[in-house]
């Protein structure tokens, strides 16, 4: 039920309900919170270097031009500055002008303020060069790495590619589900948001690593951390967040009612 505060412009709407998740319940988030800092515990530790290592070797003594090639124009699917942004953000606007609400926008806000501020903190607080470095693989393995000298990459932990795709992909599954009930398709199809969610984010998981742009457990935090920060994200409940009244109604709920 939508009530209207008197004399202070606002919208309250009772009954405030997190959105579903599946699986439901918050142990999976703390599960992948708890492998986070394990993993990263342990390479603090020294472990798992090897398996790290290892995978870069084959990585880049089965890497042929053409594969090569073919991985990084895929791996492109995780660019969060220049195509997931503008894209969601062109959703977001088009969804928005489409049901006459700014709650889109309110997406592609959120999940740009969740990779800005976990992936970016992460990586430097982390002090892991890239598997690309020039730097002896037994150096540039090393997480928490103050030794780095000048100028060299020091931010390979998490992967950035492969927790932006989880988390723009998310919001980006949200808003097209969105757009298309704006199209008059009231119940789109669960599989092409699942397609959307799962697809990009597992090419970006298998181009980044063979490609040797990260470790592998670079790879394996971007999973804990995306999958944490994009169920965090779809479980507010945009359509009933309280907003100021706005001219025109741009307030108005409903635009992710049987959105997934």
């Amino acid at each position: 039920m939508r009530e209207s505060g008197q004399g202070t412009g606002t919208v309250r709407r009772s009954g405030l309900r997190l959105r579903p998740v599946y699986p439901g319940g918050w142990w999976l988030d703390l599960l992948l919170l708890a492998g986070l800092a394990g993993l990263t515990l342990a390479l603090a530790n020294g472990h798992l270097y090897g398996i790290d290592q290892a995978v870069r070797e084959w990585s880049d003594n089965n890497r042929p031009d053409f594969a090569y090639w073919i991985a990084r124009v895929f791996n492109f699917l995780g660019q969060g500055g220049w195509l997931l942004t503008p894209v969601a953000a062109i959703l977001g606007i088009l969804t928005a002008l489409r049901s006459r609400s700014i709650r889109p926008l309110l997406v592609v806000a959120a999940a740009y303020a969740a990779t800005y501020l976990t992936i970016g903190p992460l990586k430097i607080w982390t002090d892991r060069a890239a598997p690309t470095s020039k730097l002896p693989p037994e150096e540039s393995v090393k997480i928490f790495n103050s030794q780095l000298p000048a100028g060299e990459y020091s931010m390979s932990y998490p992967s950035g590619h492969v927790a932006n795709a989880i988390i723009w992909y998310g919001a980006i599954a949200l808003l097209l589900v969105a757009f298309l009930r704006t199209l008059g398709r009231p119940h789109p199809p669960a599989a092409l948001a699942r397609v959307i969610r799962i697809a990009p984010p597992l090419i970006v998981f298998c181009t980044t690593t063979y490609l040797s742009w990260h470790w592998i457990t670079d790879s394996v935090a971007g999973i804990l951390l995306g999958l944490f920060v994009d169920r965090l994200l779809t479980r507010i409940p945009w359509d009933d967040l309280p907003l100021p009244a706005l001219r025109g109604g741009l307030d108005r709920p409903g635009v992710f009612t049987s959105a997934p």
